[in-house]
């Protein structure tokens, strides 16, 4: 049997119920894989079925506890490669240590590039990703990256809203380009939020850039973390008059007591998408809601599987 009839969908202990709604898309069932912990904390995995000469995809997300799953995933595409997969595709909806991209400053690491050696050297023959922190991470791979976004399921769930007296806001200038986009499938302005450090205790002045008083706004970000900038942007647009204030962002990373801080920041609702597993204590709220991209990401597999076009989910 060709590589075209062996499309074969594994998960990681990260994304396992993501990996679930993508095979329910594609109408296959999820590969069986046994994941555990040697008696030290070391991943003991087997693979419980034929992959020689298969289509194999693995989805992970590179979330919390980061170093966990990203360990994970390399092992399961060693694994799946020295069973002889004839191609090994990573699907990780969250790429961690995005952030780190560049130097900086001195003495300071790129993560991104070494996270994309590791995962290169491990066995991938490609990346599926979502929304990374910093588009350039692509060039970082010497193997295909197909980079998708969330923004049309975002876009269909606001525009179904119908929001009268929109404004979207960047919550900084780095976000300009993801929220323009935004501002022009709305058809409503856009804004900026600039933020400035004064001094080494961290103390910001921040200005609005565009005028948002008596107006709705939707700020969109590629992923919310501690909620701590978020929230006090948030708390600027009041003061200069914003009325409902909305979040959107890809990644739910909402490390520590990041939805309280959303929840004190009165945030009317902060719409996530889910490329990472949420328990119930940080959902169970009248702030968050949760979008799913599982047809977005099940459908971009069908493609590459099949040979056929990815671009035009890229917009």
């Amino acid at each position: 049997m060709g590589r075209r009839e062996r499309l074969q969908v594994f998960a990681g202990t990260a994304s396992a119920e993501f990996a679930d709604k993508v095979c329910a898309k594609l109408c296959i069932t999820k590969g069986n894989i046994n994941i555990s912990r040697f008696p030290d904390g070391e991943i003991n995995l087997k693979i419980n079925e034929d992959v020689r000469g298969s289509d194999a995809f693995i989805i992970q997300s590179v979330c919390p506890p980061v170093n966990e799953h990203l360990v994970e995933l390399l092992i399961m595409i060693d694994c799946l490669k020295r069973a002889s997969a004839e191609r090994v595709t990573a699907v990780i909806p969250y790429f961690g240590y995005a952030r780190q991209d560049r130097k900086a400053e001195g003495r300071v690491p790129i993560t991104a590039k070494l996270v994309a050696n590791l995962l290169t050297v491990a066995g991938a023959d490609r990346i599926l990703t979502i929304d990374l922190h910093a588009a350039q991470i692509q060039g970082f791979f010497d193997i295909p990256v197909d980079h998708i976004y969330a923004s049309p399921v975002m876009l269909d769930y606001f525009q179904r809203k119908k929001m009268s007296n929109l404004i979207v806001v960047s919550p900084d200038v780095g976000g300009i380009k993801m929220a323009r986009a935004y501002a022009k499938n709305l058809n409503c302005d856009l804004a900026i939020v600039d933020k400035r450090r004064t001094g080494p205790e961290q103390t910001e002045a921040v200005h609005i850039i565009g005028e948002i008083r008596g107006k709705n706004v939707l700020m969109v970000d590629d992923m919310v973390s501690t909620g701590t900038s978020i929230s006090e942007a948030a708390t600027v647009l009041r003061e200069h008059g914003a009325r409902d204030i909305y979040i959107c962002a890809t990644h739910p990373v909402l490390c520590g007591n990041a939805v309280e801080k959303l929840i004190r920041a009165k945030f009317k609702e902060a719409v996530f998408t889910d490329t990472i597993s949420l328990d119930q204590s940080k959902t169970n709220n009248k702030i968050v809601r949760i979008l799913t991209v599982t047809e977005l990401v099940g459908e971009a597999i069908r493609r590459i599987h099949n040979s056929e076009s990815v671009s035009s989910l890229f917009v």
